[in-house]
């Protein structure tokens, strides 16, 4: 018979002073390692703004285009492509590009669509803030805006 004394048997000891994890351990360090991950990823939030702001942002330019061609008895142009859209006016003999802040050339975010009623997608307002009737269309992921100006040039933004 094996002598024993009051810490245990050599075995034991043995077992004791064995240092590490077990298996379960290490897969219930995985699993919550992994559950964190994943709520972290489905947290973030999409880089690209909403469409229903590209939109508002779009039909405030409109308007501020309208005024510019109001306030500088000029004509002001906006032509929107699949691209983006950028602002011109007519100097009395030709159409120059607005460069001044806010009209400079924009490009829509990734994943937006237009899509227009009048092709191309050009709305003039004339001097005194009138123009053709169009509505422009930006849609993404299954969500879309309507931005119309009447012709009166008044731009509105459907819900």
């Amino acid at each position: 018979m094996t002598p024993t004394s009051a810490t245990g048997s050599p075995r034991e000891r043995a077992r004791q002073a064995r240092p590490g994890f077990t298996l379960v351990e290490l897969m219930m360090t995985v699993a919550i390692i992994g559950l964190a991950a994943g709520a972290v990823v489905v947290s973030i939030p999409d880089p690209r703004p909403p469409v229903g702001v590209e939109a508002e942002r779009f039909a405030a330019r409109l308007t501020r285009a309208r005024e510019e061609a109001v306030m500088t008895n000029r004509a002001v142009a906006v032509e929107a492509t699949p691209g983006g859209y950028d602002f011109t006016t007519f100097d009395g003999e030709r159409w120059l590009p607005l460069t001044q802040r806010p009209f400079g050339p924009e490009r829509w975010s990734e994943g937006t669509r237009m899509v227009a009623d009048i092709d191309p997608a050009r709305v003039v307002f004339d001097p005194t803030g009138v123009s053709d009737p169009a509505v422009v269309t930006l849609s993404r992921d299954q969500s879309l805006r309507r931005i119309r100006i009447d012709g009166a040039g008044e731009v509105t933004l459907d819900d």
